[in-house]
């Protein structure tokens, strides 16, 4: 490696890091939001999807300047194809939060509207999946990548039931149609955001490994 592309690649993972922190707080602070009904909050988290969106652009625009400029191959190559994956990763990520935000903004005080017992499991579980998810990124860990896997089963099972959930409600609570379809609209930006972060777990993978990982299935 050449000195000039050991110090972009490592600029490059710096931008990565912050933006992955930047998402990260993102989500957190958008279920805080919702949860809390903190209009105030919510704002801040759509406005700041604005800076999200360039860092993404920055990232992309640097990763393939060092493509252009190095023509990395082997390990370098892989680092750089995985962080390009990963940062698309990261903005829709911060897409949803701010969706998530969005919800917030909207929704009423009502005790009917409450989160349920099984969005509260999703909500933890699918926070849980994108740290490690973030974490092995920032150790390159592939251990803890695939530690992934194994939640983004639960998170689905969780998603259908709250469908079930709603589907339920809205035949005996047709004054709350639009609280109860709100809580279905957050499960499924939750189910989205874990999906994403088993993505981002599979192209560290492969940033290490160099193997090709689908839907948490080592195909080694």
């Amino acid at each position: 490696m050449t000195r000039h592309l050991h110090t972009d690649i490592e600029n490059l993972k710096k931008k990565i890091l912050s933006l992955s922190a930047e998402v990260e707080e993102a989500v957190q602070k958008s279920l805080v939001a919702f949860n809390r009904i903190d209009k105030k909050l919510a704002e801040e988290i759509v406005e700041n999807d604005i800076k999200i969106d360039r860092m993404e652009i920055e990232v992309e625009e640097d990763g393939l300047k060092i493509l252009a400029l190095h023509q990395p191959v082997a390990i370098d190559l892989r680092f750089i194809v995985a962080i390009l994956k990963i940062n698309n990763g990261l903005e829709r990520i911060g897409d949803l939060a701010a969706n998530i935000a969005e919800l917030a903004l909207s929704r009423t005080p009502e005790p009917e509207t409450a989160m349920p017992a099984d969005l509260d499991v999703m909500v933890a579980t699918a926070r849980s999946m994108l740290t490690r998810s973030l974490d092995a990124l920032v150790n390159l860990d592939v251990d803890t990548a695939r530690s992934v896997f194994a939640d983004d089963d639960e998170v689905d099972a969780i998603l259908l039931n709250m469908f079930h959930y709603v589907k339920q409600k809205v035949t005996t609570e047709t004054g709350n149609v639009h609280g109860l379809l709100q809580l279905l609209f957050v499960s499924r930006h939750l189910e989205r955001i874990a999906d994403l972060a088993t993505n981002i777990a599979e192209d560290i993978i492969y940033m290490v490994e160099g193997k090709i990982i689908r839907h948490g299935a080592d195909c080694s």
